[in-house]
């Protein structure tokens, strides 16, 4: 079994002139305009047998994706698929906005606390994250870096999932990109808290970055909690799956290795199972 956890559906409009104006500087490109075709081609050729989809949404910054938007793709491709909304807790109807998505049949939530610039440990946002947890969604976080100046990076440092995660035990959260580039930090916040996972997409871009990140999920025994992500369009999974197995390498003493099975067993890793989601 392979589940992408972290696949993006989101169209260039819906990003405003984000990405365009701030992204594209740091990347080389606008973002891609990809069809339902395009999304299933990729999903295939990897072998993926299951893709959580995704857009993004930050008032803020201009950026929205519909839930609407979001359950319409999840029905149009072949590919078995998981949709979450794209919420921003600071709009004023935010909540009404979770039981929108629920109806839809959308089984989690995008948060982009860095973009849209609020704290997740906000004391405002406590009701927020008890309806979540009430509903039994799963929150998948963006977490660590960002080329935007409306960036605030102080809230995308995965230590603050820690006090969230203890505020709403119950509450299943994934902290995306292993918290780049403050992976150690998300390696002790999985270990502490049983509910909290995270995704390793895009941990390729970056080699040396990526193997210090593996050898010590490994040293604190957390790969377990790992889950394979490709960030799709940014990525394809198969891009992503040969990255990862490309970490999975030896310098020699006293430097440990990556083995090859602790890779391939995140790659394989049945996240739909751990998480509580029914593909559609």
């Amino acid at each position: 079994m392979i589940v992408d956890v972290h696949s993006h559906c989101l169209k260039p409009q819906h990003w405003g002139d984000e990405f365009h104006d701030h992204w594209k500087p740091a990347y080389g490109y606008d973002y891609p305009d990809l069809s339902a075709e395009d999304f299933d081609r990729a999903m295939r050729e990897a072998g993926v047998d299951v893709a959580i989809v995704f857009g993004l949404t930050a008032a803020a910054a201009g950026v929205r994706t519909p839930h609407e938007f979001v359950a319409r793709f999840c029905q149009e491709v072949r590919t078995p698929t998981v949709g979450f909304m794209a919420l921003d807790p600071t709009d004023a109807d935010v909540m009404d906005q979770v039981d929108e998505g629920i109806g839809l049949g959308l089984q989690g939530v995008k948060l982009y606390p860095v973009l849209a610039g609020f704290s997740p440990v906000d004391d405002s946002l406590r009701p927020f994250f008890d309806l979540l947890e009430d509903r039994g969604l799963v929150v998948l976080w963006h977490m660590g870096g960002s080329p935007s100046p409306l960036s605030t990076l102080r809230y995308s440092q995965p230590l603050l999932i820690d006090e969230v995660a203890r505020r709403h035990r119950g509450l299943r959260q994934i902290i995306a990109h292993l918290g780049h580039p403050w992976q150690r930090d998300t390696v002790q916040v999985l270990r502490a808290n049983e509910h909290v996972y995270a995704d390793v997409s895009g941990l390729w871009a970056r080699p040396f970055d990526g193997y210090l990140a593996l050898t010590n999920a490994v040293e604190w025994g957390v790969t377990g909690k790992l889950l394979f992500g490709s960030d799709f369009p940014l990525w394809s999974p198969a891009e992503g799956q040969r990255g990862l197995r490309g970490l999975a390498v030896r310098f020699g003493e006293p430097f440990p290795p990556i083995s090859v099975d602790v890779v391939e067993e995140i790659i394989g890793r049945d996240s739909c199972s751990l998480l509580g989601l029914e593909p559609i």
